[in-house]
């Protein structure tokens, strides 16, 4: 057995059930527990697909989770179904995020990825107010969303309640006058600091110990630890 949590099949869902089912012998049974309710579409077709037997569901221990029963495939189909996870994690390894961003008028830029596109402003901004965030803001906003959205769902996974998960961010370059070319120096940042703030009655030693693997796994905090003095901190209230 393993939990899901609140992932779905384009969030890595499927290597992670391959990943599990290489744990099952031929002919076992893999329950699958989930809160995602696209699963319950999206489950049955791929396991005829890669020639598992979808045995259904029951209702889980909450009443958004759903338990996923499925029969290991034997023989030829259940060879092919590991080399084709073997594949699949090779894929994954060498897989690029693509986007473009095109400069849309004054101090912004629009930026387009997949179905999305949004507005970025000037590469770094002082003032109270501006029509659209700077780009510095975006990129630590986006190391914030990163930690926020993988923790709640690692909470999720664990079967821990993680309520009002919100972090505050702090970022601080080396010199200012750098970016403004105003003088010769270091524009980088120097130090990023995070304070995030969880509301839940479950083990703090647990939420902790998922912290910890949500920060260690994280492609942007990973990036920006080499870059910059970054300080992050969990509050359990």
């Amino acid at each position: 057995m393993f939990d899901g949590g609140d992932l779905d099949c384009g969030s890595g869902l499927v290597l992670l059930i391959r990943e599990n089912m290489q744990q099952v012998p031929e002919g076992g049974v893999l329950e699958m527990r989930s809160v995602e309710t696209t699963v319950c579409d999206d489950l049955p077709p791929w396991c005829r697909m890669v020639g598992h037997e979808y045995l259904g569901e029951l209702p889980g221990e909450t009443p958004a989770q759903k338990r996923f029963f499925v029969r290991k495939a034997s023989g030829e189909a259940a060879a092919a179904e590991a080399a084709a996870l073997d594949r699949d994690k090779e894929k994954a390894k060498a897989y690029e995020w693509r986007l473009r961003a095109r400069a849309s008028g004054h101090l912004s830029a629009g930026v387009y990825c997949r179905n999305f596109q949004w507005t970025v402003g000037q590469p770094a901004s002082f003032e109270e107010q501006d029509a659209h965030p700077s780009a510095l803001e975006a990129a630590l906003g986006a190391l914030a969303a990163d930690l926020a959205v993988g923790f709640a769902s690692a909470c999720s996974r664990e079967g821990l309640q993680a309520d009002d998960v919100e972090l505050s961010v702090r970022g601080r370059l080396h010199d200012v006058t750098a970016h403004l070319g105003l003088a010769a120096g270091d524009p980088s940042l120097a130090a990023v600091q995070i304070k995030a703030f969880v509301s839940s009655f479950d083990d703090e030693a647990r939420l902790r110990a998922v912290w910890d693997g949500v920060v260690a796994r994280s492609p942007l905090a990973a990036t920006l630890a080499k870059a910059c003095a970054l300080e992050l901190r969990l509050s359990v209230v």
